[in-house]
């Protein structure tokens, strides 16, 4: 079992920054492929960005996103984060992080989701 915890949610201004951390319970952290998604009102969930566990780390982001959000994760402190900057309008959502076994496609185990607003 997997239990992941986000923070670093807010209300912010566009072009500001903000930074995302999901902290994951657990011994094998490493062995995990972390992503982090988000739903905004009335939307379906999207897939944001992902990162590998260990060894060669891969990192895959939407198009959206690319150039302004950037994912990594620290195995010693079981923490993946998520640099948000040029924040839009747009970015607006629910962000979940979740974890999926590597090699596997499906994520099991998901967060609460933290909340960030980007006024105008």
């Amino acid at each position: 079992q997997v239990q992941l915890v986000e923070s670093g949610g807010g209300l912010v201004q566009a072009g500001d920054s903000l930074r995302l951390s999901c902290a994951a319970s657990g011994r094998t952290f490493s062995s995990y492929t972390m992503g982090w998604f988000r739903q905004a009102p009335g939307k379906e969930r999207e897939f944001v960005a992902r990162i590998t566990g260990s060894g060669v780390i891969v990192r895959y982001y939407t198009d959206s996103v690319k150039g302004r959000f950037t994912i990594s994760r620290d195995n010693a402190k079981n923490t993946v984060y998520l640099q948000m900057n040029s924040l839009k309008p747009e970015d607006t959502a629910v962000y979940y992080c979740a974890a999926r076994r590597s090699g596997t496609t499906d994520y099991n185990y998901w967060g609460q989701g933290t909340q960030v607003t980007v006024s105008s």
